[in-house]
């Protein structure tokens, strides 16, 4: 195929960050009105490719073509001036701003010099009719859904004259009916002859979503394929570069005596409203207990007060038959405690600080790092090449900050760092959130290892397909309430997932029951 066709062309582009190439000589071809995903693990280069393409890094060595026309993109300006237009991962919104606002932000149309509202509100309402992107315009930033505010991207970018997209990573933060709504969301702009790139590590989603795929790994472009063609497991073993294993591999659970025992808790939410209300439950060495439910059901709470970041209102919690109820954080974790928390640059990171900062930063006052209450930085950054190297962190060394690192290696540091330090409990919230099958697969291993060491394993999320894989013992929380718990073996997403929306396990079974016998009789 000649390059007229393609839209866009991505030749033998390197870049080079000091002795690091982020992408080496990576070829990219995208065809007008199609979707077309970038796959690869975290930290493969494929975000600083698409940030090489809109302009917001500039390549060592490689040319760019459009429309068979060499161009030069020396600034994201550029790019919107060529019909590039990038919805970044972390949206680029002013809160305090309203969508309209945000969308007209620095392309302002104004008539003799005064901001033409009126004209910019017809525009955008016209363009989220077109493309079924409906917003309120009025609306604040910080007062809509992650959802919405995705949207009010997708519009920025269109209202810019966006005939090229790039979705970095675009459903990270969404609910699954929100990610429904963005899939057809980018169906519709390729009917109206956009070209969508999406860069993701969701492999069920590509095969939803995009015609053709091209893997990167490790900075090198390994194929192009047409998505049709191709299962998920070859898709899983070209991005990682072996055999992936979706399934964990563990013999069955000897549980022994109880580590943590929780009875009659109840933990308020920000507003003074109970967001654990009379929950009880035990998790004993040697089992992980998977806690299921939908977002904001009393997951967070529960977990922040089992570690002291949050106050308990009644009810006592046990480690090792010692009471923990509302001790400090650093109480709670000299006990016995190791915790991954859901958000891990809010409360797991020190964006700014180093890698080898953030790894000892539970245990920078204890010997050998601090001597006599001053550091020993030598000591710290060679504690740090240990963890790295055996936790398998990628990153050029121990004292770049954490910010720098992909997703899945932050979290790669955070679990070296709690695991450790051979904590009696851990407690793990979202463990693999926005990490690609690699990592997956490697953390939850590390997660059956310590289980298989006695350890007592919390494991809090909202996949269902993770809590089945590495749970021995399943707890349903809804409106804060334990509503049942199953045996991961004789339980499925189905009957979690009415457990989920409010029903016991009794009534779940019976609907279910219902079901088959209608199926059965058709």
């Amino acid at each position: 195929m000649d390059q007229e066709n393609f839209v866009i062309e991505m030749r033998d582009i390197t870049k080079e960050f000091g002795t690091f190439k982020a992408n080496d000589q990576i070829n990219l071809q995208i065809k007008r009105g199609e979707i077309h995903a970038l796959l690869g693990e975290n930290g493969a280069g494929k975000s600083t490719l698409m940030n090489v393409l809109s302009g917001l890094l500039q390549p060592t060595s490689g040319d760019i073509y459009m429309n068979g026309q060499k161009v030069a993109i020396s600034s994201p300006t550029v790019a919107n001036r060529l019909g590039i237009g990038m919805v970044h991962q972390h949206f680029m919104l002013v809160e305090a701003f309203t969508i309209t606002e945000n969308i007209i932000l620095g392309n302002e149309p104004n008539r003799l010099g005064f901001l033409n509202r009126k004209k910019a509100e017809k525009e955008i309402k016209e363009l989220s009719e077109k493309y079924g992107l409906s917003v309120n315009p009025d609306a604040y930033i910080r007062d809509i859904s992650v959802g919405m505010q995705q949207r009010a991207e997708i519009l920025k970018t269109l209202y810019r004259g966006a005939d090229v997209l790039i979705f970095d990573e675009p459903t990270a933060v969404l609910t699954p009916q929100e990610i429904d709504e963005l899939m057809e969301i980018m169906h519709s702009l390729v009917k109206e002859g956009k070209s969508i790139i999406i860069i993701t590590h969701k492999l069920d989603e590509i095969k939803k979503v995009a015609d053709r795929c091209t893997v990167i790994r490790r900075g090198k472009s390994i194929d192009t394929v047409n998505v049709k063609d191709v299962s998920s497991q070859q898709l899983a073993d070209m991005m990682v570069g072996r055999a992936v294993s979706f399934k964990t591999e563990k013999k069955p659970a000897v549980p022994k005596e109880v580590v943590l025992s929780v009875e009659n808790l109840v933990v308020n939410e920000s507003r003074g409203l109970a967001a654990v209300k009379d929950l009880s439950l035990e998790v004993r060495a040697g089992e992980v207990l998977g806690i299921a439910g939908i977002d904001g059901n009393g997951q967070t709470e529960l977990i922040q007060a089992l570690t002291g970041l949050r106050k308990v209102e009644s009810g006592k919690v046990f480690l090792n038959r010692d009471e923990i109820t509302n001790h400090s954080a650093r109480k709670i974790t000299e006990a016995g405690v190791g915790h991954v928390p859901e958000d891990r640059h809010k409360y797991g990171l020190i964006l700014e600080m180093t890698l080898a900062e953030n790894i000892a930063l539970q245990t920078y006052y204890q010997e050998p790092i601090s001597n006599h209450g001053i550091l020993d930085y030598p000591e710290m950054n060679q504690f740090a090449r240990e963890l790295i190297e055996e936790f398998d962190v990628r990153t050029t060394n121990e004292l770049v900050p954490a910010r720098a690192l992909s997703g899945g290696n932050q979290q790669k540091a955070i679990i070296a760092r709690e695991i450790h330090r051979d904590p009696d409990l851990l407690i793990v919230s979202q463990p693999t959130r926005g990490l690609d099958v690699g990592a997956i697969e490697y953390i939850h291993k590390r997660l059956i290892e310590q289980r298989n060491k006695d350890k007592a394993v919390l494991v809090v999320s909202f996949e269902l397909d993770e809590i089945l894989n590495v749970s021995d013992r399943i707890a349903v929380l809804h409106g804060g309430k334990i509503v049942g718990i199953v045996d991961p073996a004789q339980t499925s997403e189905n009957e979690l997932g009415l457990m989920m929306a409010g029903y016991s396990l009794e009534e779940a079974r019976e609907e279910l029951k219902k079901v088959e016998v209608g199926d059965s009789g058709e």
